[in-house]
């Protein structure tokens, strides 16, 4: 496995620091945001570390070469909106960036792209995959011409009032990707595993490697404290928020011994890439170079 972060934690550096921070602290790989330049929709959103708009050959083989001189590779390109959103205007746009980021990711050689598959937050599960046929078949066809594989996030996205009822991301559950891949049989549509938004929900973070193994594409090593005292006071039915916060690796509830051991079993060689939505490190950009060093002391004792 190839230890890596996810590049929205440091906004604050261009593309040849953030690959030399990477270098330098032992980290083998980067996913790296690529959102559309301008103002950020959200907490970690809106961070360009490459413009997928103005990308070009030339700049893409610079970008390699430097890679390579420091000895670090990037695991995938994201961009993370909401694709099924009903507003059909903001739906288009983030379907035409998405195929800019595959386009990237194709120029570079990296062959892997992370994303939502977004939802309409007011309709059910089944009325929302009457929208995911009509939306991501195409997509999924454009990549697969490209040798680009989609890597699907699982987090609902269902921590704002703005989010609520249903959450912005429909890909939350093993009941739902088994729908998703069976509607969509393709060998570049998969995962982007993250434990955390399982463990959350109350559910087995580890079984699900086992079943879908051939789906997951990338990992994202972020956990999760979920605090039973507020889970009481408010129940499963509350806003997420409300009763758990994302932690580092190892500060939380996921045991990462056996989620580690469960990726070894089914051979998993790929990215895992820690993903810092720590709020106690976010008060400086020291304070979150210090989680990726702290995150990686951690990891080590599991993966090399």
């Amino acid at each position: 496995m190839k230890l890596g972060f996810v590049s929205a934690i440091l906004p604050d550096l261009t593309l040849q620091d953030l690959i030399d921070y990477a270098a330098e602290q032992g980290y083998k790989c980067i996913e790296v945001c690529c959102w559309p330049m301008g103002k950020a929709e959200r907490r970690y959103a809106g961070v360009t570390h490459i413009d997928v708009d103005t990308l070009d050959a030339e700049q893409a083989a610079l970008i390699n070469s430097y890679l390579a001189n420091m000895g670090v590779e990037i695991s995938g390109l994201g961009y993370y909106p909401n694709p099924l959103d009903p507003d059909e205007e903001k739906s288009n746009f983030y379907v035409s960036h998405i195929k800019k980021v595959i386009d990237a990711s194709a120029l570079l050689g990296v062959n892997e792209i992370n994303t939502f598959i977004g939802r309409d937050k007011n309709k059910s599960v089944d009325e929302n995959f009457e929208r995911f046929r009509i939306v991501w078949k195409p997509l999924i066809e454009y990549a697969e011409e490209r040798k680009v594989k989609v890597g699907i996030e699982n987090c609902p996205m269902i921590f704002t009032n703005d989010e609520w009822p249903g959450g912005n991301n429909l890909a939350t559950t093993p009941r739902i990707w088994r729908r998703m891949f069976n509607e969509i049989n393709s060998d570049y549509f998969g995962l982007n595993y993250d434990p955390s938004h399982l463990l959350w929900q109350q559910m087995d973070y580890v079984k699900p490697l086992y079943e879908f193994r051939e789906k997951i594409f990338h990992v994202h090593l972020k956990d999760a404290r979920v605090y039973r005292d507020k889970l009481n006071e408010v129940g499963i039915m509350a806003a997420p928020i409300e009763f758990h916060s994302p932690k580092l690796p190892g500060l939380g509830d996921i045991d990462w011994s056996a989620f580690v051991s469960a990726l070894n079993d089914i051979r998993y060689d790929g990215p895992v890439c820690v993903e810092v939505e720590d709020k106690t490190f976010e008060n400086s950009l020291d304070d979150r170079k210090n989680a990726l060093v702290l995150t990686r002391r951690f990891l080590t004792q599991y993966i090399i």
